[in-house]
């Protein structure tokens, strides 16, 4: 795969990336996965002159537990660095609050149900990339790096009557379903690659043309897009997918 196409800054602006990880918590690697996104975010907190460390935006998309998940992640992302988290809690079924998402310096979409995120952010879809088109990094944890395509994989463990994936990988889909993502990137992204036996779906995706290829990223890995081309940080790989003259080739690409 060549290249992911990524929504540009303005003129003048350092562009800031996009960090998609394939899920694994609690982080592991002395939090390998996050640091170069806190980076990014506190090299921008730093040049608005915020003392409090950098204002993130933390989206959950979960019923029940939302506020003790934002207060376990602010704390835990905290042992990394100083932050100023900002809770944009959502049920499942409801949509996020568009007016949490001003004068920020990172925005982390989270993990959960990966079809409940995009119905959720769908309406927000054009603020956010509004957000990462102004500079502000962007990190994905697992249904949060999934909505981000132009076309998102939000799950299915079945194409037609043939079983492509584990079941437990589905994202309670039975048929593998491609719907409007957030349209950050134009290449379909998938996680928790080995650990879930999610590349067979995409595999399987590419070959029937439900997609084009696409990534499928291990949990605790995380593939970095910005202007200075792809990079993957972690523990695992990313898996690439793609035609090539009547086949499917796969390959990866390792941590560096």
């Amino acid at each position: 795969m060549d290249r992911l196409p990524l929504v540009g800054a303005p003129a003048g602006q350092r562009l800031m990336s996009i960090h998609l990880a394939g899920g694994g918590w609690p982080f592991d690697d002395d939090g390998a996965v996050f640091r170069p996104f806190l980076d990014e975010a506190t090299e921008r907190a730093t040049a608005a002159g915020r003392l409090d460390g950098p204002r993130l935006a933390i989206v959950l998309v979960r019923d029940g537990d939302g506020p003790e998940k934002f207060v376990e992640l602010s704390t835990v992302f905290g042992t990394l660095g100083k932050i100023d988290p900002i809770a944009v809690l959502a049920p499942e079924g409801a949509p996020i609050d568009d007016a949490l998402l001003e004068d920020l310096d990172g925005l982390v979409v989270w993990g959960g149900l990966v079809p409940a995120y995009r119905e959720s952010l769908k309406e927000s879809f054009a603020t956010i990339r509004a957000i990462v088109e102004s500079g502000v990094p962007y990190f994905g944890m697992s249904a949060g790096a999934a909505v981000v395509s132009d076309g998102a994989l939000i799950g299915g463990w079945k194409i037609g009557e043939v079983q492509v994936c584990p079941v437990e990988a589905s994202q309670e889909i039975e048929q593998v379903t491609i719907a409007e993502g957030i349209g950050l990137i134009d290449t379909a992204i998938d996680v928790h690659a080995a650990q879930w036996g999610t590349v067979a779906r995409l595999i399987a995706a590419t070959e029937a043309s439900v997609v084009d290829g696409g990534l499928a990223i291990d949990e605790h890995t995380a593939l970095i897009v910005g202007d200075g081309g792809l990079r993957v940080v972690g523990s695992g790989s990313v898996w690439t997918v793609a035609r090539d003259s009547g086949t499917v080739r796969v390959s990866t690409i390792g941590v560096g």
